[in-house]
């Protein structure tokens, strides 16, 4: 969740911000810290970082985007229904799953709590489907490497 929220903090993004418009904030943020616009070695090194920061906090917000979502929405209902889990891992409230065709999924803001009850469960992937597939900020990490 961390991450999310300083992606959304560099980027000045509100409730209602869509991608066309995100896009136009990634490309003047991008012209702005080019470091190709810098003549100094240290402004340069620091336009560098600050524009791969830029770059990530971009991709990680198009990846967890609503619109996003409604377009892969079809593919990541038919993984997380005909897959089952091959690994999972848990760290700071993130969920990583990995699934028996290769995709994986990051999951945000999972309590503790949650994570300790699939981990207890006798069928991890369907208390998943029930508790977090549908109920947390998700994004594909890699696309699958199976058919499904």
């Amino acid at each position: 969740m961390k991450k999310i929220i300083e992606s959304k903090k560099l980027f000045n993004l509100t409730q209602d911000t869509d991608l066309a418009s995100l896009k136009t904030i990634y490309r003047n943020l991008i012209k702005e810290w080019h470091p190709d616009k810098f003549q100094d070695e240290a402004q340069k090194a620091e336009a560098e970082l600050k524009s791969q920061s830029i770059i990530d906090a971009y991709q990680l917000l198009v990846s967890i985007s609503p619109e996003t979502h409604a377009a892969n929405s079809e593919e990541y209902t038919d993984i997380i229904t005909n897959s089952g889990i091959s690994n999972y891992k848990y760290k700071g409230q993130t969920l990583k799953v990995t699934f028996q065709n290769g995709s994986e999924y990051e999951y945000f803001g999972v309590p503790k709590s949650v994570y300790n009850n699939m981990n207890t469960s006798t069928a991890i992937s369907r208390f998943a489907r029930r508790h977090i597939f549908n109920s947390y900020t998700f994004r594909n990490i890699t696309k699958s490497t199976v058919p499904v």
